[in-house]
């Protein structure tokens, strides 16, 4: 029978890495997603899996101890917020460049600089166009419930495999702070050295007696070689754009009006086209599930058919860019910043305007 708890989305996250078999987690305590942390030396895995939990003495040093895990093949994570993950920045595209695998967990609060630790979603730019240098991505997920917060651990880690790249899981702090009743996953043991050379036979498990040496690296001082790995990674990336799109279309295909909106901004803005259809107005809502590689071909769709679009955030106006790049300039945007959440009745007001 399948294990049913209360839980908080932050609490779910160290849970669902115990039992997915996560060998590691190195991270920093910051508020809103602290109790990641706290949850994980509460439960103490190290007992009953073996996995490592470590506070490091920064963010910076924990993105790091995580490119040393991902060298070894291990299954490691981080986890932080909106300030801590622009210090991660450095670490994750030397990790893009060397191709290795792990899940970054950013619960997100309002900014810029220390700002507050309300919710919010100014962290867009950040993770979907690569907040450090070079021409990289992440596949950025974005959950919209507790249970979203627990299978998209696995669905991380799982992804971060397959294309040996760093997943970024995109949490605005609402849902990393509320409680719902969430199915647990069944437990996975960790990775035998056999399963990891198996799995990763890039990985570095130690010099075998004449085997060829493996090199992790994200230096490449030759230009035309630095220039052959850009077009592998590029060409990477356009393989998740035509393989890993997810997205959750609510009542679009009938509708006049599509807002656009990710996180726990989706649930209100099903609340609005709820409210809107009781009114006369026809409306959907188009729910990005990874905000990299984006629903740009969904979109069209949509606006082939002549549908309007508004983008609602937690934000000045990050994701309409993207929707504007899919479907063309007339997209209305509304947001709200500062940790300050709409109501279902003002965005509603805004889809008025729209009519």
């Amino acid at each position: 029978m399948a294990e049913v708890a209360l839980m908080k989305g932050n609490e779910v996250v160290a849970e669902a890495a115990i039992r997915y078999g996560c060998d590691g987690y190195f991270g920093y305590p910051i508020t809103p997603q602290s109790e990641i942390m706290e949850t994980l030396m509460i439960r103490k895995p190290w007992e009953e899996t073996g996995m490592v939990v470590l506070q490091a003495e920064s963010e910076l040093a924990s993105i790091n101890m995580v490119y040393g895990g991902a060298s070894s093949g291990k299954r490691v994570m981080t986890s932080s917020s909106s300030p801590g993950i622009s210090l991660m920045q450095e670490g994750l595209t030397y990790m893009a460049a060397a191709e290795l695998p792990c899940l970054v967990v950013n619960v997100m609060r309002g900014g810029p600089g220390l700002g507050t630790i309300g919710p919010s979603q100014g962290d867009y730019f950040q993770a979907v166009k690569g907040g450090g240098h070079g021409d990289y991505n992440l596949i950025v997920l974005a959950p919209a419930s507790v249970q979203e917060m627990n299978d998209f651990v696995g669905l991380g880690f799982d992804l971060a495999f397959k294309y040996r790249t760093p997943v970024m899981m995109l949490v605005d702090g609402i849902v990393g702070q509320m409680m719902e009743k969430v199915t647990l996953g069944e437990f996975k043991p960790r990775w035998t050295k056999e399963q990891i050379e198996q799995n990763a036979p890039w990985a570095l498990t130690g010099k075998k007696t004449g085997a060829p040496a493996k090199y992790i690296t994200s230096c490449f001082l030759d230009l035309s070689q630095l220039e052959r790995v850009n077009e592998h990674l590029q060409a990477k990336y356009k393989v998740m754009k035509e393989q890993e799109v997810r997205f959750v279309n609510n009542d679009c295909d009938d509708a006049d009006i599509v807002i656009v909106a990710y996180g726990s901004v989706a649930r209100i803005c099903r609340k609005v086209a709820q409210l809107a259809r009781e009114e006369g107005i026809k409306v959907g809502v188009l729910r990005p599930i990874t905000l990299f590689p984006f629903p740009t071909v969904e979109l069209q769709r949509l606006a082939a058919m002549g549908k309007k679009f508004i983008s609602v955030e937690l934000s000045a106006g990050q994701m309409v860019e993207d929707v504007r790049l899919a479907v063309g300039n007339d997209v209305k945007f509304y947001g709200r910043t500062g940790g300050i959440v709409p109501t279902p009745e003002e965005i509603l007001e805004q889809i008025k305007k729209m009519v």
